[in-house]
């Protein structure tokens, strides 16, 4: 039977990601080490773990409001108004999805029609344009280079926009170049967008995970921005919650609105249990300044001080990330792309890295390397990631 005429031409042309390709050779390699995985190697909190259970026991187990719950609503409100200083109507402002992912699909199918243009910085996460053309969009690569931190430039921006343009995508702590945007950065960015008017849609699933002395800065938190951003965050991250799938949206009523029309008729909400896990963990850190997250991120920075030291001995050239857990060193200097490193990395000592042409074709000479994995891990394969270099 011939099934193409039942499959629609924008999914048939997709591309499967570039890293699940990796994931599965891994899967297949008992003995090989991965540091292809953006994933906390940290438990979930154990008061997030407990409430969870808890409530399961108790047979809480029933549909919540599909907004998501009241109280974690709140919470949402209160922790972005204390940590990033932006306020929030948690009953018309803040909408619980299953995951970030959820977020970034309901903001782009909500905001776009037919041949609008989404402006996305390249190298980033591998979602954004796949879920820009199921939309009915299309995606426009913002090239970013190391020479500029891997950070998107206002005046590129300005550069690509036209009567089309309706999105800026801002994925900050960026995924897979570990790179920030500053505060004088976004008041660049911001001027162009109000000037273009256009919308943002900035990612920040890894703001927890900024290793500056200021920390992340928030685009909505920058004058006239607020109300033409949508703020995407979640647990994955912060909280190590990657398999409890519970993200959130903040952002203007009227389009949140109409988000939550659609997560209505798809989703109808988040998991119960992952909301009240994600209700204990943001109490608790609430309550004690996120003390938990913060040894998470000191963890993660040793790990990012002693991968770029590593790197170094190997001959890799390599920018230093200041944010997320991911390193994206340059292979260019090997005459490979990075492709083909990652593919002889894996045949002749597997160890699994990501090419960096799976973000975009800005990163065709980098390779991406989490730095998610215990520090006995990290040294097993660093060791190994010399020995190939030292050979080529």
């Amino acid at each position: 039977m011939d099934y193409s005429r039942f499959i629609g031409k924008t999914v048939s042309e997709l591309q499967p990601s570039g890293i699940r390709k990796f994931f599965d050779i891994v899967a297949e390699s008992p003995d090989a080490i991965s540091l292809g995985v953006g994933e906390p190697d940290f438990d979930t909190p154990q008061e997030g773990r407990d409430l969870a259970v808890r409530m399961i026991g108790k047979g809480v187990t029933q549909y919540s409001a599909n907004k998501g719950m009241i109280k974690l609503r709140k919470l949402i409100s209160e922790y972005y108004s204390s940590r990033y200083g932006i306020p929030y109507s948690p009953e018309k402002e803040v909408m619980v999805t299953v995951g970030g992912s959820e977020g970034i699909d309901l903001t782009l199918r909500t905001t776009l029609e037919k041949g609008d243009e989404v402006l996305i910085p390249s190298p980033s996460y591998v979602s954004y344009s796949p879920c820009v053309l199921l939309a009915g969009g299309k995606p426009v690569p913002v090239p970013c280079y190391e020479e500029n931190n891997f950070r998107v430039q206002a005046e590129d921006i300005d550069k690509l926009c036209n009567e089309k343009t309706k999105v800026l995508v801002l994925p900050y702590p960026n995924n897979p170049t570990g790179a920030i945007l500053e505060e004088e950065d976004l008041k660049k960015i911001a001027e162009v967008c109000i000037k273009r008017n256009i919308l943002v849609l900035s990612d920040e699933i890894y703001s927890e995970l900024t290793y500056t002395e200021k920390g992340h800065v928030s685009i909505a938190s920058i004058e006239g921005m607020k109300e033409r951003t949508l703020v995407i965050n979640g647990f994955s991250k912060a909280f190590a919650m990657t398999g409890w799938r519970l993200g959130y949206v903040c952002g203007p009523e009227p389009i949140v609105y109409c988000m939550y029309k659609i997560h209505q008729y798809v989703i109808m909400c988040a998991p119960t249990p992952s909301q009240y896990c994600g209700i204990a963990c943001l109490e608790s850190g609430l309550e004690d300044g996120f003390a938990a997250v913060a040894r998470m991120k000191e963890q993660y920075d040793f790990r990012r001080r002693f991968l770029l030291n590593e790197l170094k001995k190997a001959g890799m050239d390599c920018f230093e990330p200041q944010g997320a857990f991911y390193a994206f060193p340059s292979v260019k200097k090997f005459n490979m792309t990075g492709e083909e490193f990652a593919n002889e990395l894996f045949r002749k000592e597997k160890v699994a890295v990501v090419p960096g042409g799976a973000f975009g074709d800005s990163g065709k000479y980098n390779v991406r390397i989490s730095y998610a994995y215990s520090i006995k891990d990290l040294t097993a394969a660093l060791k190994k990631i010399k020995r190939f270099t030292d050979n080529l």
